[in-house]
């Protein structure tokens, strides 16, 4: 989810295009400290498990979108729409679904920069080798990516989890599923070599 990311960015560009000598932006501050304040939360609930963080946002998060959401609608009678603030406003109340989904499921991230920086590699690739030259090929890569950035995000060596992948998947039974489950990155019954090392040393 980006929004949060333009949601932040619509009310810095705000306060900068005030005058150097204005006096302080205040409109615009107590929007981006709605949103600060939101992730100030979810760094105070990064290592809960999904259910308990989603019972804390409920408690933490939610009276802080509610507020929100209040704050929004009582500003956009108040500003100009054209204006960098009510361009800013505006923004947050059209995406305001998407800025409260995280509050359906502990699982979901405030944001999505964690995916946004995982794809950074291929962003830079590309400019090497251009083309995939065959949509199979193209297929292929983004499967790989997947593969490997998935075991990323769940403390895998990409290495040692694909070598094991590549052992274990020629001689299972491809259409029992739960058998396939066992082999996803997230599964607790992968080999402990599968672990990243810096996992390990905690």
């Amino acid at each position: 989810m980006l929004v949060y990311t333009h949601a932040r960015r619509g009310f810095t560009d705000a306060i900068r295009s005030m005058p150097a000598n204005s006096v302080k932006p205040v409109t615009a501050t107590e929007g981006l400290n709605f949103c600060n304040q939101l992730f100030a939360v979810e760094r105070k609930l990064k290592k809960l498990d999904p259910k308990d963080r989603y019972e804390e946002r409920l408690k933490q998060s939610k009276p802080i979108l509610d507020a929100f959401l209040s704050w929004l609608q009582k500003q956009e009678q108040q500003v100009l729409p054209k204006s960098a603030l009510g361009k800013a406003i505006a923004y947050c109340l059209n995406q305001w679904d998407k800025l409260i989904a995280f509050l359906e499921d502990g699982r979901l991230e405030i944001d999505n920069n964690r995916s946004e920086r995982s794809i950074k590699s291929v962003v830079i690739g590309r400019k090497n080798w251009l083309f995939a030259n065959t949509p199979q090929g193209a297929r292929a890569s983004a499967i790989i990516y997947s593969i490997v950035e998935t075991a990323k995000a769940n403390q895998l060596n990409p290495y040692y989890y694909l070598r094991y992948l590549f052992e274990q998947l020629p001689n299972m039974d491809l259409s029992d599923k739960n058998a396939l489950d066992q082999m996803l990155p997230w599964s607790t019954t992968l080999p402990v070599t599968c672990i990243a090392f810096n996992q390990l040393t905690k």
